[in-house]
């Protein structure tokens, strides 16, 4: 078979299956990205061919601003569009074609390709409510925000009625897009790798002159980029307090300073900047370490070394590094927000809190810190969890790549 991957930023959600299915001879694999992003014909695989398409200008000043957006997304899937018109010429017609089309590179494929199967990653569904959207106070929503939300799934809503199927990481997302489209989504998670993900009592991460070893008393926070969608300023308003019940805590905090998701600051400035200021006179900041982007296994390493692990979320996309957290045997404690809690039970395979309330998360890593074995159990549980349900070589890969290579799917929609 033929396969066509698509994502602006390839390989994105689709690194492990399509690596998997370039392994295996039967199958042609080609994957295309935007060039500020994607390399073209690096070297993820030997089978697997990467293309890329030039980066399409956004929106212009005139258009509205509620289709700003939507033009942004409207030009990249014609700059798509061309580049896999181009490698239809070369002689390559996929059966299958997987995309992301959340930035409009799924808009017009199915006229070049009308005789595939089209799949969507149906990662995230805006809605003005019950969402990320107006669920922070401290960033209101306007009702221009509102009214621009509906217009911010147009090129989701026509990919929908194209697409043969898709598929979401959680219940959750799934349940955001329209009630009739669902029955055709897939829950289907990419995949944590345990047995890299793993928990290592004898893990050393060395940070400048420092080392930190696991069973110190470590507290982690990850994210892409350190922002509000990710709870940045809720746990740092938790430290000042969290350093007076565990004053010998070492805080590790791993993030860019760029905005991924939510409101922009104005240039020059930073969510790290400004709530580290916030804190700044009421903190012991010799013991609060800032690492920026990690190589991965750097990372992981914080994840080990780690006695508890700070997970904070909007009602939004779910982070790998929460599953991965897990994996590693971590702590973790998380907001009480969706879809965290379709992974984590309070008090059995991990500790939940109040995403708003900054001294409940200080007193809740607080305690974890102080009993150690008490928690044990729940750091086990976890990993178990990850394991047995979203394990990407028993589990999620497989399914993938069966749901990928047999046609139409006869499940229930779960995975």
């Amino acid at each position: 078979m033929r396969f066509l991957f698509v994502h602006q930023n390839f390989p994105g959600q689709f690194r492990h299956v399509a690596q998997a299915l370039a392994e295996d001879p039967r199958h042609e694999v080609v994957g295309i990205g935007d060039v500020r992003t994607v390399k073209p014909g690096r070297a993820m695989h030997p089978r697997l061919q990467v293309v890329a398409y030039p980066s399409p200008r956004g929106g212009g000043q005139q258009t509205h601003p509620y289709l700003r957006n939507f033009e942004g997304q409207v030009r990249r899937g014609q700059k798509l569009f061309r580049a896999a018109m181009q490698l239809k010429a070369t002689g390559f017609v996929p059966d299958v074609v997987v995309v992301h089309p959340g930035w409009g590179e799924a808009l017009f494929l199915r006229e070049l390709f009308p005789a595939a199967r089209h799949i969507h990653y149906c990662e995230y569904f805006y809605r003005a409510d019950g969402g990320d959207v107006g669920f922070d106070p401290e960033f209101p929503v306007t009702v221009d925000g509102r009214a621009g939300v509906h217009v911010k799934n147009s090129a989701q809503l026509l990919g929908l009625t194209q697409c043969d199927a898709g598929i979401s990481p959680t219940l959750w997302q799934r349940s955001r897009y329209p009630a009739e489209y669902q029955p055709r989504i897939r829950v289907l998670h990419e995949g944590i790798d345990t047995a890299r993900a793993r928990p290592d009592a004898q893990a050393v991460l060395a940070v400048g002159g420092r080392r930190f070893r696991a069973g110190d008393e470590i507290v982690t926070f990850v994210a892409r980029n350190l922002e509000p969608y990710r709870g940045f300023h809720g746990f740092m308003r938790a430290l000042p307090g969290l350093q007076a019940l565990r004053p010998a805590a070492q805080i590790l905090i791993v993030g860019g300073d760029e905005v991924s998701y939510g409101r922009r600051l104005p240039a020059g400035e930073s969510y790290r900047q400004k709530y580290r200021a916030e804190i700044a006179d009421r903190i012991d900041a010799s013991r609060i370490h800032f690492l920026g982007k990690l190589p991965y296994d750097d990372y992981l390493k914080v994840l080990q070394v780690s006695a508890a692990h700070v997970y904070l979320t909007y009602p939004f996309v779910l982070s790998w590094s929460m599953l991965e957290a897990m994996a590693c045997g971590c702590l973790v404690v998380a907001s009480a927000t969706a879809p965290v809690q379709e992974m984590i039970v309070d008090g059995e395979n991990g500790l939940l809190t109040d995403f708003f309330d900054a001294d409940m998360l200080a007193r809740k890593v607080a305690g974890a810190l102080a009993d150690p074995q008490a928690h044990a159990p729940i750091r086990a549980r976890a990993r178990a969890f990850v394991v047995q349900n979203h394990d990407l070589r028993t589990h999620c890969l497989p399914a993938w790549v069966d749901f990928l290579t047999q046609g139409e799917d006869t499940t229930d929609g779960r995975s």
